[in-house]
């Protein structure tokens, strides 16, 4: 069991949170009372999110910038740069569809059986962020150490690809500077060692507060359309897997099996970032040069939000079910090709795919209050979505390592492939 630590523990966290979640459900039935409780105990993984949070942005800094120093050339950056945008592209236009075709077919929201917000309710979630103007606005960043402070993952790439390429370009003067900065790296990955440790417990206490406050009897209120969702979710997971296959052939599996503890992690967490420092560790095994991971990975974290990118349409198109609307098929294009832009700015932003869903039911003319409907059980939803951004983003490292002609069939020598802390 040595080898899969990390994926038993966090398993054994989840069943053991719904339980006792389940038992303090019964034992403090009232909803004002659950949610007290609720709220102590998510404290534990408000603790472990925000320890991840600490050391996301100089992770993301020191990865990056080493990764792009030791690609040596603009020729190399932009070649490289180029191959990842356009499996990000192309998996994002994929993602999308098939949330658009599948909410066709399985109709999740018609006939729901739930009295429905009025039109003019207030969800309370930001509709008014996702302009192309706000979109650049939201890229460039005002201060390197403003991004860094407020966790700005697109703003910190643009930096330290900048930064990265400066170094580059200086040679050997930089030299010192980019081996202080690898260094700093190893620091920040040990310390990422000592907060990983605590991953299994933030698991518990996750999957406890959440059941405590909502009940598993939500889960059935919902279930036709939470499991319309996690079928689609399955669809794009099997295509990923075959697009995998079909260009790096068996270390596609390999990549599953090695992605398993970081992919647990996201689900269990709701939370993509979470398992970040975990995939840098697990792609290194693949075996995935440094240099490729830490360019394409934080880049994934900012344009590959497969998950997201698919729940964006079958949510929107959910709730314009559930209100009885129907929307053309050109109309759900354009939608489509809208949202293919506007996701692009989720990088950062609290709960992104709720922000992106309500911009586009605006712009849309939809029932925004329709939200209301899905924020109950977003928890749950969001679960999916992490997972799938981990293990997309896990797929197109190491695709796009193939394509760079790494050798990356080579097996290297089986560690504790899930080691918590030593592994870091």
């Amino acid at each position: 069991m040595g080898k899969h630590r990390l994926t038993f523990y966090i398993v054994v966290a989840m069943i053991l949170g719904i339980a006792v979640g389940y038992a303090n459900h019964k034992l403090w039935p009232d909803p004002q009372t659950a949610a007290e409780i609720a709220d102590h105990i998510s404290l534990v993984t408000t603790i472990f999110l925000r320890l991840i949070k600490m050391i996301i942005g100089p992770l993301v800094f020191t990865t990056l910038v080493c990764g792009v120093a030791h690609m040596g050339d603009m020729k190399t950056i932009g070649r490289v740069g180029g191959k990842a945008m356009l499996w990000f592209v192309s998996a994002s236009l994929v993602s999308l569809t098939i949330g658009m075709v599948m909410v066709n077919i399985l109709r999740p929201g018609a006939d729901l059986g739930l009295p429905l917000p009025a039109m003019d309710a207030k969800s309370g979630v930001q509709t008014t962020s996702f302009s192309f103007a706000d979109f650049i606005n939201h890229m460039i960043p005002q201060s390197a150490v403003g991004a860094m402070a407020e966790n700005e993952i697109l703003q910190i790439v643009v930096f330290s690809v900048l930064f990265g390429l400066a170094a580059a370009s200086l040679g050997p003067k930089a030299r010192g500077l980019v081996l202080m900065i690898e260094e700093a790296s190893h620091v920040v990955l040990k310390v990422t060692g000592y907060v990983m440790a605590l991953a299994p417990i933030a698991v518990f206490a996750a999957m406890a507060a959440t059941i405590t406050e909502h009940g598993p009897g939500i889960l059935v209120t919902y279930g036709r359309y939470m499991a319309s969702f996690y079928f689609s979710l399955v669809i794009l997971w099997v295509l990923m897997f075959a697009v995998g296959y079909a260009l790096i052939g068996k270390t596609a599996l390999r990549v599953a099996a090695l992605v398993r503890a970081p992919f647990v992690l996201a689900f269990t967490t709701a939370s993509s970032e979470a398992a970040y420092p975990a995939m840098i560790r697990q792609l290194k095994k693949v075996p995935v040069s440094e240099k490729i991971i830490s360019f394409v990975l934080p880049l994934g974290y900012s344009f590959n939000l497969d998950g997201s990118m698919m729940y964006s349409t079958f949510a929107t198109l959910f709730i314009a079910q559930a209100y009885g609307i129907e929307i053309p098929i050109e109309q759900q294009i354009v939608m489509l090709l809208v949202l293919m832009v506007t996701s692009k700015g989720m990088a950062g932003v609290p709960r992104a795919s709720l922000v992106v869903v309500a911009a586009t039911l605006q712009m849309f003319n939809l029932p925004t209050a329709g939200l209301l409907l899905v924020l109950g059980v977003d928890q749950f939803l969001d679960m999916g979505r992490s997972a799938t951004n981990v293990l997309g983003n896990g797929i197109a490292t190491a695709v796009v390592a193939k394509w760079e002609g790494e050798d990356i069939d080579a097996v290297v020598p089986d560690e504790d492939e899930e080691d918590m802390p030593a592994a870091a």
